[in-house]
């Protein structure tokens, strides 16, 4: 325990484990917990906005989001009328954005704009209808000034919708 008159907690990054006193943890949390703010990082914005909300950020590794799927986004009239379900490219775009909060959230990539670059190993293995929640994944794979890869993953309920090996590129904002 640490000589501090706050309680402490042991709180893990991926460089380190460190101890904390209470003060600390709340100004880390409100910095990296804020789902609000983490998706407001992202440069699109609607029709094209694909995360509701920030679930879990992992300092340089892995980011868990998810996007409420409503019905009124505009592709659904014709995507397929009469049985609306989301195009799995779309799936595919709302991971990258994903793993594009989790890059600018890294203090390293501030200023940047995070461009899908490709992806590789694509499968959808789920149809996603309107009113359902799809959880986002991705784990950070190798990153540099330049760009990098994701291993991303869509799913709801629990199955897996999308899959995916996602490249990106930064280019100045």
């Amino acid at each position: 325990m640490a000589s501090s008159a706050c309680p402490s907690l042991r709180v893990a990054n991926t460089s380190m484990t460190r101890l904390l006193n209470m003060s600390e943890i709340f100004s880390e949390l409100s910095v990296l917990t804020n789902s609000d703010e983490l998706v407001m990082l992202l440069p699109h914005r609607k029709p094209f906005h694909y995360v509701t909300r920030v679930h879990e950020l992992v300092d340089n590794e892995s980011i868990h989001a998810s996007y409420d799927v409503t019905g009124e986004e505009s592709f659904f009239p014709g995507h397929f009328p009469g049985n609306p379900i989301m195009p799995g490219v779309i799936q595919l775009e709302a991971l990258a954005q994903a793993g594009a909060i989790a890059l600018l959230a890294q203090e390293r990539f501030a200023g940047k704009l995070p461009l899908f670059g490709g992806a590789e190993k694509i499968r959808w293995r789920r149809i996603v209808r309107p009113g359902e929640t799809l959880q986002l994944e991705m784990t950070l794979e190798r990153t540099s000034s330049r760009g990098g890869w994701g291993q991303a993953r869509a799913h709801v309920d629990g199955v897996t919708t999308c899959e995916a090996r996602i490249l990106f590129a930064l280019a100045d904002a």
